[in-house]
């Protein structure tokens, strides 16, 4: 049997190009003591991966030339060494852009299929969720009666975070989307009290009218004129949560920073970066608290599923176009 996978040739520079990857033809991997055969189902393509196609030293290692890359995947399993995993299980891993995968069962979480869609577990039961909860109660030290805005608000973590914001008790929550399509989801669906599309007009502008009395938590997914808009509108003692800058992935020079920085002193406002994977300590608050409101219809989420391992590079280029709306998935 032949197992397609993804690889990188070159780094891409700017935009990434059909020519920087390839879809190849391997042999079926076996698994070894310990391991797991699984046929993936679901795959993950998220932002971050811009990243890691880059030969820059950053928080976790580029993807190596010439091999199959990795992202999150959810599948079942059709041949186990490793026990306690039996045929048939389902679970969540880190190896996709592949259709099978040979894991170590130790690197790899079973899921139930019978509790929650297996493609939830990678958005808004997965690694997505986590960040969004992280991000907004433990890096933005969000409190009840904050005013929060999140930017690219109609992906897969925005609109948790306003969601999760609205749940918590916020006074107030603004996002920003780049289609008039998801700022009416926005308001109409996910329940937030006001939104704008970035398009449409100055983001400052557009923030300030949406937020007249100011913000006190800003979750940050585009960065650019979002987060200097953000800065302009920070009240006293706000905080920024850096989740994703989007808007610069593909830049080939470095972004300008923004120009109000200084307007953190009058706040004495923070900014704090965000890795889900220092927070990973929050996944069973996580799914005790989150998994209820999804179930019980409280928290709001969207897919946009691409069908095929042949499309999954088209799938990720969409992500950074920002085509999808929520959770960017490919299904095998």
């Amino acid at each position: 049997m032949i197992n397609r996978e993804w690889h990188l040739l070159s780094r891409p520079v700017g935009w990434p190009k059909a020519e920087d990857f390839a879809l190849v033809e391997a042999e079926m991997p076996t698994p070894g003591e310990g391991q797991v055969l699984v046929r993936n189902k679901y795959l993950s393509v998220d932002p971050y991966m811009r990243g890691r196609m880059s030969a820059a030293k950053s928080y976790v290692a580029p993807f190596e030339l010439g091999k199959v890359m990795q992202g999150g995947a959810v599948g079942e399993v059709v041949a186990s060494n490793a026990e306690g995993i039996a045929v048939g299980d389902h679970l969540l891993h880190f190896f996709g852009w592949r259709e099978f995968a040979a894991v170590d069962a130790k690197n790899a979480v079973k899921v139930d299929p019978d509790a929650a869609p297996l493609s939830t577990y990678l958005g808004v039961l997965g690694m997505t969720g986590l960040t969004a909860y992280a991000g907004l109660l433990r890096t933005a030290s969000f409190k009840e009666g904050d005013v929060v805005f999140v930017s690219g608000a109609a992906g897969a973590v925005g609109g948790q975070v306003g969601q999760i914001a609205k749940l918590k008790g916020a006074s107030r929550v603004i996002g920003s989307a780049g289609s008039d399509e998801k700022v009416k989801l926005l308001v109409e669906e996910y329940g937030f009290d006001a939104a704008f599309n970035y398009k449409n007009g100055s983001v400052s502008e557009q923030l300030r009218e949406a937020a007249p009395d100011g913000i006190d938590v800003y979750f940050d997914n585009v960065g650019g004129d979002h987060l200097e808009a953000a800065i302009g509108r920070l009240n006293t003692h706000g905080r920024i949560a850096i989740c994703g800058m989007i808007s610069v992935y593909n830049n080939t020079e470095p972004a300008p920073g923004p120009k109000n920085l200084a307007r953190l002193i009058a706040t004495r406002g923070r900014m704090e970066g965000l890795l889900v994977g220092d927070h990973y300590d929050l996944q069973p608050q996580f799914v005790q608290e989150v998994g209820p409101w999804v179930a019980s219809g409280q928290l709001k989420y969207r897919e946009t599923v691409v069908e095929g391992i042949g499309n999954n590079l088209e799938a990720f280029l969409g992500v950074l176009r920002g085509d999808n709306t929520g959770k960017m998935i490919v299904k095998l």
